[in-house]
C-alpha cells in the first residue's frame, strides 16, 4: 500500500486541483492512481501507518513524510512517492513513507495560485497531520518521525511549523520530529538565519534539519523573477553563514554537474533530479537513520565552496 492523506477537492472518483476536505487515502501498489474507492477512515489510515513503520522490539520504526511542492498534479505526486519509497528501500529502509497531498495548479503559470494555495495547505497540514503525528511523539515512543520536503513543499511544512507553536494546545505538548531533509527548497535562504521568527518553530521542533541544494536549479531562478525583491532561494544557494547549528547544508552543485547525463533532459530535470539518483536516497536513508554524525556520512565529503557536499 501507499499511503498519502489529500485536501484537493473531488472530481468524480477522482481528485482535482482544488482545495477540499481531508481524506486518507490507501492506494494499492497495483493501483496507477487513487480514487474515491481507496479513501478509509482516519484512525483506520493512522493505525496502517504505524503498523508498516517497521517497529520491533527496542528498534523503533520510522515514518517519513513526504510533501511535494508547486506544479504538482496527483498522478505526478504519486508517481514521485513511490520513487521515494523504493529509493530508500533499495538503501535497507524498513519504515513507511506517506505523503501530504495539497492541490497545486499543475503548470508553471499557476505558480502565484500556488503560493494561495500552499499558505492554506500549511493550515491542513497542522491540523489534521502535525498534530496527530506529534501525540505519538512520546519519552517511550516507539517511531522516528522524519520529514522530506520538496520545493514548495518546505514552505507548506514551514508555514505548519509555525501554526503549530501559535495553537496553545499543540504548543503546550512536548513535540519533535527527528530529522528534516528540504531538497531544492523554495523558501528564501534569509529565512534560514539562526534568529529568524519564519523558521524558529521548525528549528526548535527537529533534531536537524538538511538542506539539499544545487545552483544549477532553473526552476528556482524562475521563482526569483516572480517575487517583489528577488529573494534568493534556499535550494539554490544553500543556507546562510549564520544559520542555526542544527542546519546542514548539503551542496549538491557538482553532483548534478558530473552526472547531469545520467537524469535525462526536459524541463526540471535540474530541479527534481534527486529523485532519480541512488546516491541522494544513500545519503537520505542515513540521514534518517541517524547512527552516523554528519561529517562521516560515506556519501558526503568536501567543497570548493565549504562545508559539505554530495559526492
Amino acid at each position: 500500500m501507499d499511503f498519502f492523506f489529500s485536501v484537493r477537492g473531488r472530481d468524480g472518483d477522482c481528485y482535482s486541483n482544488k482545495m477540499g476536505g481531508v481524506k486518507y487515502i490507501s492506494v494499492p501498489a497495483t493501483a496507477d492512481a487513487a480514487q474515491k474507492s481507496h479513501e478509509i477512515s482516519r484512525t483506520s489510515w493512522f493505525g496502517d501507518v504505524q503498523a508498516a513503520a517497521g517497529a520491533e522490539g527496542i528498534e523503533k520504526g520510522h515514518i517519513v513524510f513526504f510533501v511535494h511542492g508547486f506544479n504538482t498534479e496527483q498522478y505526478d505526486m504519486l508517481e514521485r512517492h513511490r520513487k521515494i519509497r523504493t529509493g530508500l528501500e533499495a538503501q535497507g529502509f524498513k519504515g513507511v513513507v506517506v505523503s501530504f497531498d495539497w492541490p497545486s495548479d499543475g503548470s508553471v503559470l499557476g505558480y502565484c495560485a500556488d503560493i494561495r494555495d500552499a499558505r492554506l495547505s500549511a493550515d491542513k497540514l497542522f491540523k489534521h497531520g502535525i498534530t496527530q503525528f506529534s501525540a505519538l511523539q512520546r519519552p517511550d515512543c516507539a517511531y522516528n518521525i522524519h520529514i522530506l520536503a520538496h520545493s514548495m513543499g518546505s514552505l507548506v511544512v514551514r508555514e505548519a511549523f509555525d501554526y503549530a507553536d501559535d495553537d496553545h494546545k499543540t504548543a503546550q505538548r512536548s513535540w519533535s520530529v527527528s530529522q528534516v531533509a528540504l531538497v531544492a527548497a523554495d523558501i528564501s535562504s534569509k529565512s534560514m538565519r539562526s534568529r529568524s521568527s519564519k523558521s524558529s518553530s521548525l528549528l526548535r521542533h527537529c533534531a536537524r534539519l538538511t538542506n539539499y541544494c544545487s545552483p544549477f536549479d532553473d526552476v528556482l531562478s524562475i521563482s526569483e523573477v516572480k517575487r517583489i525583491g528577488v529573494s534568493r532561494r534556499l535550494g539554490r544557494v544553500g543556507l546562510p553563514s549564520d544559520h542555526s547549528e542544527k542546519a546542514v547544508n548539503m551542496y549538491c552543485g557538482s553532483y548534478f554537474r558530473d552526472h547531469q547525463s545520467d537524469f535525462g533532459e526536459g524541463v526540471g530535470i535540474s530541479h527534481r533530479w534527486y529523485f532519480d539518483s541512488p546516491r541522494f536516497y544513500e545519503d537520505l536513508f542515513h540521514t534518517f537513520m541517524g547512527k552516523l554524525d554528519r561529517e562521516v556520512i560515506p556519501t558526503r565529503g568536501p567543497t570548493d565552496k565549504g562545508g559539505l557536499g554530495l559526492k
